[in-house]
Order: C-alpha cells, then structure tokens, then sequence
C-alpha cells in the first residue's frame, strides 16, 4: 500500500480553458528539462454532479478507510454499519473518481494524503440576474 503525499483535487466548475492552459504549462515545463509535480484530479461542470460522486456517505467511507488503513469491503460495510451492497457500490464509484484505490489482495484504501475540493463560484450573466442581486442594492422601504 502506498500512500500518496500528494493531493487528489476535486474541481467544481473550473472552466475547460484553465485546465488546458495548465497542462500547457506544464508541458512546456517538462520540454525545458524542469522537473513537475504530477497533478491528479477530476474536475465536474456543476455542484450536483460532485455532490451525486461524493455523497456525505462516500466522504464517511473515506474518512474510514484512512482511519482504518486498507480493508475489505466487507470489513469496511461493517464498521461502518451499511449494508455490503452499498458499501460496494460507494467503492465502486470511488474508484472511479480516483479517490480510492483496489490493492492487488483485494483489499481498498485511499492512496492520498489530502483530498481537495475547489468549487469556483460564477458570476451570473445580467441576463440571468435576479432582481436587486447583482448590481444593486434593495433599500428598506423603497
């Protein structure tokens, strides 16, 4: 089991762009001969498509696993007190999004020393603007 000291980053609503414009640099950091730090992470257009991979459930199955070190998922279903079919099926998604991780024997484990999530928060466009939201201030009384 290797435990990463480098992060896994969740990103909400990083644009496209931005993510292009870093692995450009750091392409063209890697042909001067510089030396870079990898960068894991998954990046979601909205917040409820982060929040339907990272459930409050998912995070608790997290937080076991870097408590307890590698389990079993029946192992980890039971101290968590859940069900194994959903316990398996939160693994299953985890490892998906990289944020756990299935050893050779088996066993799963979260490979990371930190996991980061990063919402950027947009503007709305005025056309989308609520009344006296963006833009104005509502004075009691007027």
């Amino acid at each position: 089991m290797t435990i990463r000291s480098q992060v896994l980053n969740v990103t909400v609503g990083e644009p496209l762009r931005a993510a292009g414009a870093r692995a450009a640099a750091t392409m063209r950091a890697i042909a001067r001969g510089e030396k870079v730090q990898p960068r894991f992470g998954v990046n979601f257009e909205q917040i409820g498509q982060m929040l339907a991979a990272f459930t409050p459930k998912r995070w608790e199955l997290i937080a076991a696993l870097r408590q307890a070190g590698p389990l079993s998922v029946a192992e980890l279903a039971r101290r968590l007190g859940r069900d194994y079919k959903n316990v398996h099926t939160d693994v299953t998604q985890l490892i998906e999004w990289m944020a756990v991780e299935r050893m050779d024997d088996g066993r799963v484990h979260v490979p990371w020393s930190e996991i980061v999530v990063d919402m950027k928060l947009t503007v709305p466009s005025s056309s989308s603007a609520l009344p006296g939201c963006i833009g104005s201030r509502a004075t009691p009384g007027h």
